[in-house]
């Protein structure tokens, strides 16, 4: 039963557009304290909608797709070699390695990531 009494309330919410319409009292004041109710559960909906479709993004960017073209590091035994794809480092004493022996291939991430450290804080400045 629509009101004879003019107390519809429509308000909307400029930044994001959304509109709440609210014309189920008698009164206009209590008609605009509810669409305000309705408007902030939207808008705070809708923040944490955002707030977890970034989060999402964020994981599956962490996350590869498992293809064979994301492989990190190879081990062949049969050449005695260890390739690190990310850096492109190959060692060629592969049981060395396997007992211990792994300085080189460490100080090889350190020096790759500290470039990629420089050449990143490089390009903000």
């Amino acid at each position: 039963s629509v009101n004879t009494t003019d107390s519809a309330v429509r308000i909307v919410h400029i930044p994001t557009g959304t509109e709440v319409k609210c014309q189920d009292e008698k009164s206009q004041h209590k008609n605009r304290d509810k669409a305000m109710k309705i408007l902030r559960s939207r808008l705070l909906e809708a923040e944490v909608n955002k707030a977890h479709a970034a989060e999402s993004s964020a994981r599956k960017m962490m996350v590869g797709t498992g293809d064979r073209s994301e492989r990190i590091r190879t081990y062949n035994f049969p050449q005695s070699r260890l390739t690190d794809h990310r850096i492109g480092l190959t060692v060629h004493n592969l049981p060395d390695v396997m007992e211990g022996a792994i300085d080189p291939v460490i100080d090889a991430l350190i020096a790759h990531t500290q470039a990629e450290l420089l050449k990143n804080s490089s390009s903000i400045l």
